[in-house]
This record gives C-alpha cells, sequence and structure tokens, in this order.
C-alpha cells in the first residue's frame, strides 16, 4: 500500500468520524428541539454541514391538497417558499415521495422534473440533488434533499446519511407536531370549561329572581289556606326548596377551583366554624326528624383558615349525611386533634358507600346511584366542593364506610397553626 492510498485511507476514516459524531450531535440535538418552526431550519443546516453541499430543503405532506411544500430551504423565506405547490406528479420530490425511495441526480438541469422557480425564490441555482423520503414507522411524511454537493458528486454514502438524518428528523417533527396538537387540545378543554362555568353562573343567577316569587307566594299560601289547600301549598314549597338548594350547588361550583390565592385567611378557633355550620343546618335536620350531635374538644384549636368556606365544607357534608340517612336517624358532628392537625369529621348511620366507589364520590357531579333510577336528589358537587376547600388550605378529605347500610365517615384533616 502507497503513501497515496494510506492518506486517503486516513482521510476516509476521519470523514466517518466526523459524520458519525455530527450524527450523534443531530439525534441529540432534534428530539431535545419541540418547536415545530425551529426544526425544519435545524435540520437543513446540519444537513448541509455533513454532506458538505451548498444548501438543503424539507418538503412535507400539506393534509388538504395532498401536495407537498417547503418547509424550510436554505436561502429561502419560509412563508414565500410556502405558497409554492410542489406537485405529486411531475416533481423530483413527489417522485421521492410518491415511490418511497431515495434519488441522486447529478445533472439536474436536465431533468424536466425540477421546479426552476425555487432556484429562484431562493437565489441558489441546483446543479445536482439528493433527497430521501422521511419516514414515521411506515409512513411517509416528506421529503428531506440536499443540493450541490462541493467537491464532487453525491454518493451512495451520502444517501445513507441522508436517510440517518431524515429518520431522526421526521421523529422529531412528529413529537412537535404531536405536543402541538397536545396544547390545542388543552386550550379547547379549557375554553369549554370557562364556556360550562359561565353558563352555570348565568343559569343559576337568572334562576333565583322567579324562584324567590315562588317561595315567597307558597310561604304566603301556606300560612292563609287551610286543609287541602295547605297541603299542596307545602307541597310547592318544599320542591321549591329543593330547587334552591340546586341552584345553591350550581352557584358554588366555582369554588370547585377555589385556590390558596383566594382564600381570606384567618387564624380562629375551629370550635366557632364548627358551631356556625350547626347552626346552618340544624333546622333542616330537625324538620326531616334527625338528630344531630356534635362532640368539641375543651381546648381551642386554632387554624389559619377561610371560616366562611370551611363551613360551606362543613355544611356541605351534613346535608350529604342528611341526604342519605332514614328519617329519625343520627348524624354526628366532631372535631378533634391529631398530631399537628384538626379533624372535623361527620359521622352518619344511613346508606354507606361501596369500598370501589369511596374515593369516585369526590368527583366532579359523580352520583353512586344510577341517575335514571336514584331515590336521592342532587347534582354530585357538594363533596367535590368539599374536596376543592380541603385542599386549598394545603389540607385533604376523605371517607370511610364499612359497606352499604352500614354509614359512612368523612373526615376533613386541617393543619393547625
Amino acid at each position: 500500500m502507497g503513501v497515496q492510498d494510506s492518506q486517503q485511507e486516513l482521510d476516509w476514516l476521519r470523514e466517518l468520524v466526523y459524520q458519525r459524531s455530527k450524527l450523534v450531535e443531530i439525534s441529540l440535538t432534534l428530539n431535545s428541539t419541540l418547536e415545530p418552526d425551529r426544526l425544519p431550519q435545524l435540520i437543513i443546516k446540519m444537513a448541509t454541514d455533513l454532506l458538505h453541499s451548498e444548501g438543503a430543503s424539507i418538503l412535507l405532506l400539506d393534509e388538504n391538497t395532498h401536495d407537498l411544500y417547503f418547509a424550510a430551504a436554505t436561502g429561502g423565506d419560509p412563508k414565500e417558499l410556502r405558497t409554492i405547490p410542489i406537485p405529486m406528479e411531475g416533481s423530483i420530490a413527489g417522485t421521492i415521495y410518491r415511490k418511497n425511495e431515495p434519488m441522486i441526480i447529478n445533472e439536474v438541469a436536465k431533468d424536466p422534473r425540477h421546479f426552476s422557480q425555487v432556484d429562484a425564490k431562493t437565489q441558489l441555482q441546483t446543479r445536482s440533488l439528493i433527497g430521501v423520503p422521511m419516514r414515521i414507522r411506515n409512513e411517509v411524511i416528506g421529503v428531506l434533499e440536499a443540493l450541490n454537493k462541493h467537491g464532487g458528486e453525491f454518493t451512495q454514502d451520502d444517501t445513507r446519511t441522508l436517510e440517518i438524518i431524515a429518520s431522526t428528523a421526521a421523529v422529531a417533527i412528529n413529537n412537535a407536531r404531536l405536543l402541538k396538537a397536545l396544547k390545542r387540545a388543552y386550550e379547547e378543554l379549557g375554553r369549554l370549561d370557562r364556556m360550562k362555568t359561565d353558563f352555570i353562573a348565568i343559569a343559576s343567577h337568572e334562576l333565583r329572581t322567579p324562584l324567590g316569587v315562588i317561595l315567597g307566594y307558597a310561604a304566603l299560601l301556606q300560612e292563609e289556606a287551610g286543609g287541602e289547600s295547605s297541603e299542596h301549598a307545602e307541597a310547592v314549597l318544599n320542591q321549591a326548596l329543593r330547587m334552591r338548594s340546586l341552584i345553591e350547588d350550581m352557584t358554588n361550583i366555582n369554588t370547585m377551583k377555589v385556590g390558596s390565592k383566594e382564600l381570606d385567611l384567618q387564624e380562629q378557633p375551629l370550635q366557632k366554624t364548627v358551631r356556625a355550620a350547626q347552626e346552618e343546618v340544624s333546622e333542616m335536620i330537625q324538620a326531616k326528624g334527625q338528630v344531630l350531635t356534635s362532640d368539641l374538644p375543651p381546648e381551642s384549636l386554632v387554624a389559619n383558615i377561610d371560616a366562611p368556606k370551611v363551613s360551606m365544607a362543613l355544611i356541605n357534608l351534613l346535608n350529604n349525611a342528611m341526604r342519605f340517612s332514614p328519617s329519625k336517624g343520627g348524624i354526628k358532628l366532631t372535631l378533634e386533634k391529631h398530631g399537628s392537625e384538626g379533624w372535623l369529621r361527620v359521622v352518619d348511620g344511613g346508606i354507606g358507600i361501596p369500598q370501589d366507589e369511596v374515593t369516585k364520590i369526590f368527583d366532579q357531579f359523580y352520583q353512586v346511584e344510577d341517575h335514571m333510577t336514584r331515590r336521592h336528589p342532587g347534582m354530585g358537587l357538594g363533596l367535590s366542593i368539599v374536596k376543592a376547600i380541603a385542599e386549598a388550605h394545603e389540607g385533604r378529605v376523605w371517607a370511610e364506610s364499612p359497606g352499604p347500610d352500614r354509614g359512612a365517615t368523612f373526615t376533613i384533616a386541617l393543619p393547625l397553626s
């Protein structure tokens, strides 16, 4: 082997090492970049450097027209190039895409499929070209091309190198597209959630006025009427009260999104909040013939809380216990100290909770009973509100039940001061 042969082999090995190191660099760079607009420019720069060419371009499939379009090209404005459709039939890129095969054309001027108007836009005269399909698994999503190799013609080694770049680039582009689609989906979900919240707020507000009139007249009729008329008036009043409860649930739906920033926190005894909630529901519990008892510790348990919201959470638990407990049943409200927390508990002897439903009942609008056959009214918002309030106070809530018809215990744990 002569000196010249040894030098050629050494140059070849150096080039091979350079290419392999650049391919690793390309893979790392492309897989860490998830910006769809930036990726094509990165890819063509890397392809240009690695193949020692004057330029490169990426053509992707237009989902609407099924033509190809330039996502990026050396020396060209992507917005201008985007307006040039490259047809599948009669174009070099279209042929590569359709046949799903690489192509090398070292005399582009003699090929009628070449689009000369692209050269005008990029101010780069194409003399030679190499192109490979960009694939995601078995699907071709575009074409990667390199133009005008410095100091010679494109070879099969260049084809293999460009195919590796194209494979990595296709994965990176697909990942960026998926991320973009995911962001759009989240934005759409957020928009729909805002629409739902606004609708509920408007509907609950508009229902209050006519319901107030119904309640007023029903109460008046019940007082003035006698006999059967009084019973009818009482039925109207009871149903109107039930509707008011549903409207309150609708009004409180925004409370499920409460965060710590929206709380009006003050240090105060939890006993005071427990008594306020007890007084709020005592008349309704007595009207059902149920018995509410409480057990509060003698020492003051002070917590940094938004008292009205914690009271609302307790009232929702008590209403829940009242709804699912039998007439003349017992409900117990307790407060006790557990380490650095205060535990507020509501215990009932009602219908209980199946074990596979214990965690689901805190989901928004969740109902244990089927909505077509259920016996207990409600929208399934009360426990969701309790959970939101507890978590906004950096606390938690959970339910326990021995099983169906054996009652349930709900606990709100709040950090003490």
